[in-house]
């Protein structure tokens, strides 16, 4: 197997290759064949100066001589073509051997469709529109090709080489650069995907992209690995806390026992009840996590009717005004003028505020005091409940709606079992409703619940 930035380095690599390849093929041959082209122009271009030459010569002396266009010769080997002059009666006025032309340096280097097999060509002259001559001119490839035009050739040919050379150089190193900029951090995620699998929930991804797909796929990883420590700190302490409840009666309940029966303490009506009271406690947990559980598979089903809720609200709050009045604390709720009706459960309802308002007075010390406020805003109907009771420590507010999670002061000093904000939270987020809890150690809390109208 083949990691990510090597596989896609040789991919670009051999694309890379590939297309410098094909453009460098094709500039090359376009080159040539317009090279070759504009050859071939000059050539012909060539031919009709010579058949300009006869003729005007032909018109200065009015008949062919055996020194007639002679002048010609040096020209025609130095360009390593041979002319012959017919009259019109194709009979030779003069000639140049073909074989002399095997003599001349650029003889090897021509290059041709013939493959350097001699050919000639037979050019018409005429003079007022009479033939009164030929022209053969023969060569030994079908393009003419001087020293100059071979050296120019030649550079540019070197030219494409060296460009097509250069350019892949340097695309390869850009594609290099660029399979690294996509390689790294995908390795890097893949690494902590592989750290996330065996249970280290601590790894953290924190080489940046600037590209948004693998960024935006790094903050995601980083965002689960977060969760799944979150998670795994929720398991640990809902471990922590089950072992907690349940030993305590568990506890209480063994001591008291085997005392009675070594002897040590008496068996009395009064010890009785307080073990059947552990009882009750140990059962109402084992009952609140069956409701818990109800809840949390949807198993549960709902009465839905109209309800409004500043009849419910005020009779609860009449319900819980002897046990302020016995804490000292005073209970005060303020509706404001509208209408608060709404399709629920109103028994579960009850439930929600009832756990509430249980909780505010709960967590709130003598003379305090706790407010009960039904208002709307935005097409939502809010329940806010506050207090001035010890508050919520910070690092404990995003567990308090997590099974069996107390606090260290509500573990130690106060009655319950972690349960009833779970199943508040599970009643609401049933009605499609969502509860939110701001709170400051020693400063009391605040509770808001946003319900549809």
């Amino acid at each position: 197997m083949q990691s990510i930035s090597r596989r896609l380095s040789i991919l670009l690599v051999l694309s890379v290759v590939s297309a410098i390849l094909l453009v460098t093929v094709f500039v090359n041959m376009t080159v040539s064949n317009k090279f070759n082209e504009y050859m071939i122009d000059i050539q012909n271009k060539r031919y009709d100066r010579i058949v300009s030459y006869f003729e005007e010569a032909y018109k200065r002396e009015g008949k062919w001589t055996p020194k007639t266009g002679i002048e010609l010769m040096h020209e025609a080997y130095m360009g390593n073509y041979c002319l012959t002059l017919l009259d019109s009666s194709k009979q030779a006025v003069w000639g140049m051997d073909p074989d002399d032309l095997n003599t001349q340096i650029h003889i090897g280097e021509m290059t041709g469709h013939d493959g350097g097999i001699y050919s000639t060509k037979t050019f018409e002259i005429k003079v007022d529109g009479k033939v009164v001559g030929f022209v053969d001119i023969g060569q030994y490839s079908s393009v003419l090709l001087s020293e100059e035009d071979l050296t120019f050739k030649s550079s540019i040919n070197k030219s494409i080489i060296v460009s097509g050379a250069l350019a892949l150089i340097i695309i390869i190193s850009l594609s290099l650069y660029f399979s690294k900029q996509f390689s790294t951090p995908i390795r890097e995620v893949a690494k902590m995907s592989v750290s996330l699998s065996q249970g280290n929930f601590n790894t953290e991804s924190s080489i940046k992209s600037n590209i948004v797909e693998l960024e935006d796929l790094r903050k995601s990883v980083n965002i689960l690995a977060g969760k799944l420590k979150y998670q795994d700190t929720l398991r640990k302490r809902l471990v922590s806390d089950i072992t907690h409840e349940i030993r305590t009666p568990l506890n209480i309940l063994q001591n008291n026992l085997e005392a009675m029966i070594d002897g040590i303490s008496p068996v009395t009506k009064e010890g009785l009840n307080y073990l059947n009271e552990e009882v009750i406690r140990f059962g109402k947990l084992i009952n609140d996590l069956n409701l818990l559980k109800e809840f949390e598979s949807e198993s549960i089903k709902l009465n839905y009717e109209p309800i409004f809720l500043d009849q419910l609200i005020s009779e609860i709050c009449k319900d819980f005004l002897m046990g302020a009045e016995n804490k000292k604390i005073s209970i005060e709720y303020e509706i404001l003028p509208d209408e608060y009706q709404i399709i629920a459960d109103k028994d579960k309802m009850k439930q929600v505020i009832i756990n509430i308002l249980s909780n505010s007075l709960k967590f709130t010390e003598e003379n305090g005091k706790v407010l009960i406020k039904l208002y709307k805003e935005k097409k939502k109907i809010i329940i806010e409940v506050i207090d001035n009771g010890i508050g919520i420590k910070q690092e404990d507010l995003p567990f308090i709606f997590e099974r069996l999670y107390r606090g260290d002061i509500s573990r130690n000093q106060i009655e319950g079992n972690g349960i009833g904000l779970t199943i508040v939270k599970n009643i609401l987020e049933l009605h499609n409703a969502k509860i939110q809890v701001a709170s400051e150690d020693g400063k009391g809390t605040t509770v808001k619940i946003y319900l549809n109208e």
